[in-house]
């Protein structure tokens, strides 16, 4: 599985890249490399050192036992590995890969015995991870619930919904009551400082088995029309409506509490910087 993975990563490196490799060949039956091949690998380590080393593979030819070819290219990796050692970078999971005769592709048996060195040059090693294949997590940013509404934006990603706290309306319609005035100038003045921040809009409803006017739509536009009369650009303001598809609570609701929970407005993060 490990053979499989790296085979993998060389490939994307070959593909982005264009392969990176060392080659150095080895007499018959030797795991000691000879002075011409000494020498070359001498000065491939001078000319690599800020170079970072992914794997070393080794291989024979044909002649001899398969469990011999295996011992032998090990080997031959071991020396070089040995060689380099502390000399040039290399990967904390570095691959050891001893093919033994299954490494013999070519008809010359000079030319199977060998080891390669795949390595990165030091411009891409800020696309080490990319090169390999490999996801780096990135560790989920805690928004606080009861932060201010500025900072739930500022902490949010792109993707990230946040709820509009006390945006209420009138019962059955979507005009906004008094109360909801101070969330309305917080969102807006989020937007006029965030220049880049495009958001979507959702409305939600509670307490029916289906949206049959499509209120929670006509809520989410009734407050864009807000943020577009004060100077927002439309195309940064998407609108949204959910109805009854997404509560947070079942429906019906148990209590007063979740049916106002499940009646909310959020906005999504569409883009921003």
């Amino acid at each position: 599985m490990k053979y499989c993975c790296f085979l993998l990563g060389m490939l994307l490196f070959q593909i982005s890249f264009g392969q990176e490799q060392a080659v150095f060949y080895f007499d018959n039956n030797k795991f000691e490399l000879n002075k011409t091949e000494a020498a070359k690998l001498q000065k491939w380590i001078a000319e690599n050192t800020s170079s970072k080393i992914l794997s070393i593979t080794g291989s024979t030819d044909e002649v001899g036992t398969s469990g011999y070819n295996d011992t032998l290219s090990q080997k031959r990796v071991s020396y070089v590995f040995n060689q380099i050692k502390g000399k040039v970078n290399i990967r904390p999971d570095f691959k050891s890969i001893s093919l033994g005769e299954k490494g013999a592709t070519s008809t010359n048996k000079a030319e199977n015995r060998k080891a390669i060195i795949h390595y990165l040059l030091e411009k891409d090693l800020d696309k080490e991870n990319e090169v390999l294949g490999i996801k780096v997590a990135v560790p989920e940013v805690v928004i606080p619930e009861d932060a201010p509404l500025e900072e739930k934006v500022r902490l949010a990603k792109v993707g990230t919904k946040i709820i509009l706290k006390n945006i209420n309306f009138y019962q059955n319609t979507f005009a906004t009551m008094p109360e909801s005035q101070g969330t309305l100038y917080d969102l807006l003045f989020i937007m006029q400082n965030n220049p880049d921040l495009i958001i979507e809009i959702q409305g939600h409803i509670c307490c029916i088995d289906k949206d049959y006017r499509n209120l929670s739509l006509d809520r989410a536009k009734q407050i864009k029309r807000f943020l577009v009369y004060n100077g927002i650009q439309e195309y940064r303001v998407k609108t949204k409506g959910f109805g009854v598809s997404q509560p947070i609570y079942p429906i019906p609701e148990a209590t007063p509490e979740q049916a106002a929970a499940n009646r909310r407005v959020e906005i999504e993060i569409l883009s921003k910087k």
